[in-house]
């Protein structure tokens, strides 16, 4: 789990509970309408369903998983399984990765490493391994943009049901003890597209963006490493190659270890 998602989550709603409990004392209920609310969430829904396919909006639940749920693969790690495999391909020959697939959990490293060891020709395994990535890409993209598209929409209809209330507000002014009250209730849907959009919508849309470009540079160390082993590189070559896929941060810890 990664639990600075949660955290972040956890620790901005406390805060703004916390600044409506202490400014508002025992008129907190003045915070909840339920027509604001409608107008906010059933609006950005709509939006959502005209933006994007029906199959693409259903799947928001299991993409709102990966932003909480994320077990982050080290390419570290990945490195040294390829080096490793390398060392297996030089010694033994590339035929003997056969046994070591069975281990492997990762299917697109197994796939790489199988058409290697068929004999696959080298551009026909780039193309299909990076068409596989692209499509990854693709669905990464497309989870994205719907938070993306909630947290563009919901400040809007924020404002349409702020207009509604002052609208409903204005053909009430025989009455003025409920001008206050009125325009209260009015502001309360710009709140609430405002605590959708900046402490959900988007952010989750920034922590998806980051996991997908995390996955997409462990896929490509993949790519290059398949390609490697099934060229013959030594496995110190294979190393070398990889590496370049790390930040200079990382290489610099790597060589610090070792040293």
């Amino acid at each position: 789990m990664d639990i600075a998602t949660l955290i972040g989550l956890i620790a901005g709603i406390i805060l703004i509970a916390w600044a409506v409990v202490s400014g508002a004392g025992d008129k907190v209920g003045a915070f909840v309408d339920t027509p604001s609310i409608a107008m906010v969430i059933g609006g950005t829904a709509a939006v959502t369903l005209i933006s994007f396919p029906l199959k693409a909006v259903l799947s928001v639940g299991k993409v709102t998983k990966n932003a909480f749920l994320h077990k982050a693969q080290s390419p570290q790690k990945l490195i040294e399984d390829f080096v490793s495999y390398a060392e297996v391909a030089r010694r033994d020959g590339i035929l003997s990765l056969e046994s070591v697939t069975k281990d492997i959990k990762d299917e697109f490293v197994v796939k790489g490493i199988q058409m290697a060891i068929d004999g696959t020709d080298p551009e026909l395994i780039e193309q299909i391994l990076n068409s596989e990535l692209d499509g990854i890409a693709e669905r990464h993209s497309t989870g994205k943009s719907i938070f993306d598209c909630m947290g563009k929409y919901a400040p809007a209809f924020g404002m349409i049901g702020t207009l509604v209330g002052l609208v409903i507000m204005l053909q009430n002014m025989e009455d003025p003890s409920s001008i206050g009250s009125g325009m209260a209730v009015a502001l309360l849907t710009t709140l609430y597209g405002a605590v959708v959009a900046n402490l959900i919508c988007l952010p989750l849309a920034d922590k998806l963006a980051r996991r997908s470009s995390e996955e997409l540079l462990l896929k490509e160390i993949v790519i290059r490493g398949v390609m490697s082993i099934q060229s013959g590189d030594n496995p110190r070559v294979v190393e070398q190659k990889l590496k370049t896929y790390l930040p200079p941060s990382m290489r610099m810890v790597e060589e610090v270890e070792a040293a």
